[in-house]
């Protein structure tokens, strides 16, 4: 792992909504997201503040997490409440392309990717836990998101739509807590964030060892959140929710009975993100090409990041709007 260089802020934009948790470009250097109350937005001009602009394109119904723009002004949208939707750009209009798999409610949709053959590939976050589990204080919706992390309950899902289909199908089961998505260059694997296991997953598409995971990158020094890829050529960044906790790697050796009761007492206990934050980029061979981090950060819990117009934009489940940060040196 690269010595870590300093997350440079530029400056903060308010979007006019809580949790921007994904953050994706599009060829025009638009930044699209979705916030807490169910809007997806469309942020522009984020380099400069003064003249940054915040368009509502639609509202799905639920809580969108990971987006994925499609061609033909076509959006995927991972709703934690309505599981996998599409989205017309041109109209807002949203359609629910599949929320349940093997007669099962999909809850926790996180993260999704197309590839080039029209395959869709999507993760579950948990089986277990929605993002919100309904215990005072509401004022944040990532309860149940805690819950998962401490029990560990490895219940985080890899999930294939093909051209067509209209009912997913299960490639990986046992993830903890699966999160981002992206795939190599070459659509040969994909790789999963595993936020409670602090790695990433490859899971192999072709060759010899397709239909089956590895690990692709271990001991990140924080928990992996969403992925971007701006192009085949670029690096995958990774976004780092938080740190490495030290109680937790302890906690995860205990019985499943010791952390499920420490997952009841930490969904109801007040929580405030770490100040430290950061993020990663890696190539296709697992190395660290960029490890960017800020200590005693204002701006908290970076859920996702992506490139746009020379910057690197970092959204947040927690935060009110968007963060603009100079993008590393290429050289």
């Amino acid at each position: 792992m690269n010595r870590p260089t300093a997350l440079v802020p530029r400056h903060y934009v308010a979007i006019g909504g809580r949790g921007p948790e994904d953050v994706v470009a599009d060829a025009r250097g638009r930044v699209l997201t979705g916030v807490q109350d169910g809007r997806i937005l469309r942020l522009d001009g984020l380099t400069d503040p003064g003249a940054a602009r915040v368009e509502v394109l639609t509202r799905t119904g639920g809580r969108p997490l990971g987006l994925h723009l499609l061609p033909d002004d076509a959006l995927l949208v991972c709703d934690a409440e309505r599981g996998l939707l599409g989205v017309d750009l041109t109209d807002g209009t949203v359609r629910v392309i599949a929320d349940s798999v093997a007669g099962e409610r999909l809850r926790f949709c996180s993260n999704v990717v197309a590839l080039s053959d029209g395959t869709v590939y999507f993760t579950v976050s948990s089986r277990r836990y929605p993002l919100e589990v309904g215990v005072p204080p509401r004022r944040f919706r990532q309860w149940g998101r805690i819950g998962d992390l401490v029990e560990h309950t490895g219940t985080g899902r890899l999930l294939r739509l093909a051209p067509g289909g209209d009912e997913p199908e299960v490639l990986l089961e046992g993830l903890q807590f699966a999160n981002g998505l992206a795939p190599s260059a070459d659509e040969t694997f994909l790789v999963v964030a595993e936020t409670g296991a602090c790695r990433l997953t490859r899971y192999w598409l072709t060759g010899p060892k397709a239909g089956r995971g590895e690990p692709f990158v271990e001991n990140l020094p924080g928990m992996p959140d969403n992925l971007w890829r701006g192009a085949p050529d670029a690096p995958i960044w990774v976004s780092l929710a938080g740190p490495r906790v030290p109680p937790l790697d302890l906690l995860y050796r205990g019985t499943p009975d010791v952390r499920r009761t420490a997952a009841r007492i930490a969904v109801r206990a007040p929580f405030r993100p770490s100040g430290t934050t950061g993020v990663l980029a890696v190539d296709d061979q697992g190395e660290t090409v960029h490890h960017l981090t800020r200590h005693r950060s204002g701006f908290r819990m970076v859920t996702s990041v992506c490139e746009s117009a020379g910057h690197l934009i970092l959204g947040s489940l927690w935060e009110p709007g968007v963060a603009v940060c100079e993008a590393p040196s290429t050289k």
